[in-house]
């Protein structure tokens, strides 16, 4: 009788502990959760994660959010507690609201140190923010004589003559690869800015090392999963003897931060950055530096980035080095998309160039090679120039991928559904991109979408709104304004001198599908003639 009794108790248990795991597990997600009315992208989402982590693993995330944005609305469920959202007011929320950020950007601190792009609490990342906003403002670099003497050096002792000896050089009739070039351009003019020309890097005057690093660049692609998705499975497993990185991605990881610490140690010992040739000033480094010298003198250990000053060293480098890679990676595969695409029209070049010669300066090279700077409000301003500019970070968006936030902890409203707190959300510009009510046949290269006049008023201001290339609210991208610059500062000196042509652009069109996105081949060779 008591054994009959015991059973009949462990039975009881047994059923009632399976009763719970099913309600939890089965009947909570899928119907009583707040986030059971959302729409599921698949129908595994409630209960599991395994759908969209194999999404993500094979590198399908972007499309299939699109697919599913339009098959199911701007809010769909990919997650028991993650969020696809596809809506300009959800974004508004979310990204102008100040969410903060996940664990998933910590693959993005350097050297064991949390960067302004890594930081996850709102107000962390702002006080890093003011430490260098200034110096990435638009009125700030188009009055700043550091960055328009960088820009003329590189401009016309780097780039150009990259161009002359490739339009005169008859050995060269394939081209050259304008992709890699244009990866070199863009570290010279962050890493100027960064750290002054003398104590950056010449990457278009070193072919052989621009290689190396590109390498090196290229072994770490697609290593950050593990550490972002599954962040606790993947510390354990390192703990008991297997890492999902090989290690010569560690040994990759380890040369380029070196890499960068060198350029911070030495514009450290650099004796005097005050009184140099404009094109040699540190002007971000100066700004991080001495912003953070001064909260540690003014506010110590009460200071929101007191473990910034107390780790400095590696602080600094792993503030520069998170700017030096992005400013390089996003701005050349923009460059190399609009190249391509203007490359397929000589009537459009020289639309451009028309436009571009009609400033008073212009970038026109003289029989000697030298140019002049243009009036940087004039070139911002030039309609045709930001129209192209403006079409490809739409089209080839550089950062295509998902931007998670968490919800705060009393929750929100978005859309039509209440959110409870915890939830992953994220919106990407891939999808806010291909809206066709707001750019209509939106899988093609349509510059005019972004000249003045084109539609009525109120069809602009959403086209405008609905560009997220550099993402919005008070964690959009801190170099947007840079990039826009030196982008325009490259297409205008190019353009003004050359036409361009595809010699061979294979695999180009077929843009990967990630976070960052970049031609399949990662080239793109391209045969230049000077203008007469």
């Amino acid at each position: 009788m008591k054994m009959a009794d015991g059973f009949t108790g462990l039975s009881c248990a047994a059923a009632a502990l399976f009763a719970f795991l099913t309600y939890r597990f089965i009947f909570w997600p899928a119907w009583f959760s707040p986030l059971a009315r959302i729409p599921n992208a698949h129908w595994s989402v409630p209960f599991s994660r395994l759908w969209i982590l194999r999404i993500r693993f094979t590198h399908r995330e972007n499309k299939t959010l699109f697919a599913a944005h339009r098959r199911h609305g701007p809010i769909v469920r990919v997650g028991p507690s993650e969020l696809s959202i596809d809506d300009v007011d959800c974004v508004r929320t979310v990204y102008q609201g100040g969410f903060e950020k996940t664990s998933w950007y910590s693959v993005f601190d350097n050297y064991g140190a949390v960067c302004m792009f890594s930081a996850r609490p709102s107000a962390e990342h702002s006080a890093r923010k003011r430490l260098i906003s200034h110096v990435y403002s638009k009125s700030y670099m188009q009055s700043s004589p550091a960055a328009s003497a960088q820009g003329h050096a590189i401009l016309s002792e780097r780039i150009l003559p990259i161009l002359e000896r490739s339009a005169k050089d008859t050995q060269l009739p394939h081209g050259i690869d304008i992709y890699s070039v244009f990866m070199a351009a863009t570290m010279d003019f962050i890493a100027g800015y960064l750290f002054g020309l003398r104590n950056g890097t010449d990457f278009l005057g070193d072919k052989a090392y621009r290689e190396h690093f590109l390498e090196l660049y290229r072994a770490r692609q697609g290593y950050g999963y593990y550490d972002q998705e599954m962040p606790q499975f993947t510390r354990f497993c390192r703990k008991i003897g297997i890492p999902f990185c090989p290690k010569w991605v560690d040994a990759a990881n380890k040369e380029l931060g070196d890499w960068c610490l060198r350029l911070c140690d030495q514009i450290s010992a650099f004796p005097d950055t005050t009184n140099i040739d404009p094109r040699d000033e540190p002007v971000v480094w100066k700004s991080l530096v001495g912003g953070l010298r001064k909260d540690e003198t003014t506010k110590g250990k009460d200071s929101l980035l007191y473990p910034a000053v107390s780790n400095f060293r590696l602080s600094v480098a792993s503030e520069l080095f998170d700017h030096v890679l992005a400013g390089q990676e996003t701005a050349g595969l923009a460059l190399t998309y609009l190249t391509w695409r203007l490359s397929q029209s000589l009537e459009l070049q020289e639309k451009l160039r028309t436009e571009l010669l009609g400033m008073t300066p212009n970038l026109r090279q003289r029989p000697d090679g030298t140019i002049d700077m243009p009036d940087p409000k004039k070139l911002d301003s030039l309609p045709l120039l930001h129209a192209v500019l403006t079409e490809t970070l739409r089209l080839h968006a550089p950062i295509p991928g998902p931007q998670p936030r968490q919800t705060p902890e009393a929750g929100c409203r978005l859309g039509l559904y209440h959110v409870p707190g915890g939830v992953r959300v994220a919106a990407l510009a891939y999808t806010l991109h291909r809206d066709e009510a707001v750019f209509p046949d939106a899988e093609k290269w349509d510059y005019t979408r972004w000249l003045p006049g084109t539609g009525t008023e109120d069809v602009r201001k959403l086209r405008n709104r609905q560009f997220w290339a550099f993402g919005s609210g008070g964690r959009m991208c801190i170099g947007s304004n840079f990039a826009m610059n030196e982008m325009k500062l490259m297409m205008a000196a190019i353009y003004s001198n050359y036409t361009s042509h595809i010699v061979d652009d294979e695999g180009v069109a077929n843009q990967s599908d990630g976070y960052t996105s970049r031609p399949a081949n990662e080239q793109l060779y391209l045969r230049f003639e000077k203008v007469v």
